[in-house]
């Protein structure tokens, strides 16, 4: 009995010439045909450019390490060249880290000495760059790049030299019994020098982000105007604040650290020296970003403090009665005006400069820093 309904075949024979794609089933697995549809296939091309990019930055990486490493010579370990290394990635990561959050810091700044300017970080840089422009919210830029530079070149370079030097006065296994407390002290005492080269420099890039319009259009300019009326010591006169805020921000950024990539890599399956250079500036990354929310956290009140000091202490006045002053002003609770941005911003400045200080080395052909084994003989107790 013939069916009342059209075949599969007589629907295929009428309705095929007016269906483009009726007769591309084959079309579509044939890979010849897939360069019709190229953007098909534009993640798989962008995962294979971004894979050979990187190959081929990791070997002129490693070439012009192998190039640094002929050049200078295998430079033995916690020999001056060596510190002299060290100071120099330091002098890197601090200052190219920094410069690049001036504008967190601006309005950090700005908030701490006035918390009624600025509702929030968006609508402040939106008001300095209506005001002043693109240029207005890198205000400060140039005394923060001198001024970090500095202080990262003494901060990092001296860490490793006061690590290494109290170590040897301890001795191999009581250096590794009290471990924290060689980080704590080393730290302490390279902070202690480091803040001596970038107070005058903070001193002017304070000035220059909480006065509207700033009192000097430069870094040199804003030296010459305050040593013009307050002498040298008005470079310094935030300089024991800035050792109330540094030196705490060191110790605990150096000790956490250590302990946190120590604690990273007894997680992981194998020894340190087992890893490669990625795997051990990765986690160098990763360290530092948990180091410097615990920093930010330490430091806060000092800042704000030092902050304060800059745009507000009397010429002649002295410490303690600023001081006092300020905090009859503003209260505890003005002491952590500003910490959720400060938090963010140190949390990515650490993390960067730990990264950067720690691919300096590898460059050169060091150990990284943090996640070191026990001494042998400590080992064989464990």
């Amino acid at each position: 009995m013939p069916s009342l309904f059209p075949t599969k075949g007589v629907l295929g024979d009428h309705f095929s010439h007016q269906i483009p794609c009726a007769k591309s089933a084959s079309n579509f697995s044939s890979p010849q045909k897939h360069s019709r549809f190229s953007a098909w296939s534009a993640v798989d091309d962008m995962k294979t450019k971004a894979g050979a990019l990187s190959s081929e930055a990791q070997k002129e990486i490693s070439k012009a390490s192998s190039a640094a490493q002929a050049k200078n010579g295998q430079i033995e370990l916690y020999s001056l060249k060596f510190y002299a290394a060290c100071t120099f990635g330091g002098l890197i990561a601090c200052g190219i880290t920094h410069t690049a959050v001036t504008p967190l810091d601006l309005v950090k700044c700005r908030r701490q000495v006035d918390p009624k300017m600025y509702k929030g970080n968006f609508e402040a840089w939106g008001k300095i760059g209506r005001a002043e422009g693109v240029r207005g919210i890198f205000t400060g830029w140039a005394p923060t790049f001198f001024g970090y530079s500095a202080q990262g070149a003494f901060k990092y370079g001296g860490y490793d030299f006061f690590k290494k030097f109290y170590s040897d006065l301890a001795g191999e296994e009581a250096a590794y019994r009290y471990k924290t407390g060689l980080y704590l002290t080393a730290s302490a005492s390279a902070e202690l020098i480091a803040d001596v080269a970038l107070c005058p420099f903070e001193a002017v890039k304070v000035r220059m982000q909480t006065t509207i319009p700033p009192f000097a259009s430069g870094t040199f300019s804003g030296i010459s105007i305050i040593t013009g009326k307050e002498g040298t010591a008005g470079l310094y006169k935030g300089l024991y604040p800035l050792w109330g805020r540094q030196i705490p921000y060191t110790m605990m950024k150096f000790a956490s650290f250590e302990t946190i990539v120590e604690a990273i890599y007894g997680y992981m399956p194998k020894k340190k020296s087992e890893y490669g250079k990625g795997v051990q500036t990765g986690v160098s990354f990763v360290g530092g970003y948990a180091a410097g929310i615990l920093c930010a956290i330490v430091s806060h009140p000092a800042d704000v403090m030092v902050s304060k000091l800059n745009a507000n202490r009397q010429p002649g006045e002295a410490f303690g009665s600023a001081m006092g002053r300020i905090y009859k002003d503003i209260g505890f609770a003005g002491l952590w005006n500003g910490l959720v941005i400060r938090i963010f911003m140190i949390g990515t400045l650490t993390s960067f400069q730990w990264g950067i200080y720690d691919s300096f080395k590898v460059f050169m052909g060091f150990p990284t820093t943090g996640g070191a084994a026990p001494p042998p003989k400590q080992t064989a107790n464990l």
